[in-house]
């Protein structure tokens, strides 16, 4: 049996990179799959057109930072799928500069698109999972949320505060059975990542213990596992997914 027979996941900002990757797997892993987009309607039609003959999957464009629009989403989701079993707050952008130069709107933005929304979503999907009396929910946070990075305030200040919403969130719903976790990607190999030049990415190598940078797939097996009965006893943790790179 696959490991998420009979599960209905939503995944948001899902049409590329990890979103993608992690889309697949769980299309693969049995899941029937609920995904949003902000702008790309091409690649939302590919991504359903590609996984439609797998399983059940549906594209949703919905700005997950806006409070009503998510709770227009979850009601949508569960009026197509007659469940929502798995949540996946996985959309998130960068704005970087030095403090020094960060604006008000590229510290605001960040914290609007990143963290609000994971409380957007959250918030909107833990009644119908409460009634349930069953539910996954997995955060996508990042290494830079534990360590800091120069240049990147506003992404960690954001990534870290979906750390510590996670615990809250799991210490609130754990009698329900209802889990929350964090995802920790360190460099994963993306589009984004794509644009670095050869130097930058030579140095990213060298400081992970594994010498080589992650896949969405990486990514996206460990949601496999936090979203599936492996892993029931599980709440309220980060799972680092990074070569080594924080050891």
């Amino acid at each position: 049996m696959k490991l998420l027979e009979g599960k209905v996941a939503l995944i948001t900002g899902a049409t590329r990179g990890i979103g993608r990757g992690i889309a697949e797997k769980f299309a693969q892993q049995g899941a029937k799959v609920a995904f949003t987009y902000a702008g790309s309607v091409d690649k939302a039609k590919e991504l359903e057109e590609t996984l439609s003959s797998v399983t059940q999957i549906k594209g949703y464009q919905s700005d997950a930072s806006d409070f009503d629009a998510a709770q227009t989403l979850i009601d949508e989701v569960i009026a197509e799928f007659g469940q929502i079993d798995i949540l996946i707050n996985n959309a998130g952008i960068t704005r970087d500069n030095l403090l020094l130069r960060m604006s008000k709107d590229d510290w605001d933005t960040i914290i609007k698109v990143n963290l609000d929304s994971v409380f957007n979503l959250t918030k909107a999907v833990i009644k119908p999972m409460m009634k349930a009396r069953s539910g996954s929910i997995i955060n996508m946070t990042s290494v830079v949320g534990i360590s800091g990075n120069a240049g990147q305030a506003n992404y960690a200040a954001s990534k870290a505060g979906v750390i510590g919403f996670t615990k809250s969130v799991a210490l609130e719903l754990g009698s329900r059975n209802i889990r929350c976790n964090a995802i920790a990607p360190g460099f994963i190999a993306t589009e984004m990542t794509a644009a670095l030049d050869e130097k930058a990415t030579q140095k990213w190598n060298e400081a992970i213990p594994m010498k080589k940078l992650g896949k969405p797939e990486d990514i996206a097996n460990a949601c496999v596992f936090l979203g599936s009965e492996m892993s029931s006893y599980i709440t309220g943790q980060t799972l680092n997914v990074d070569g080594g790179l924080l050891t």
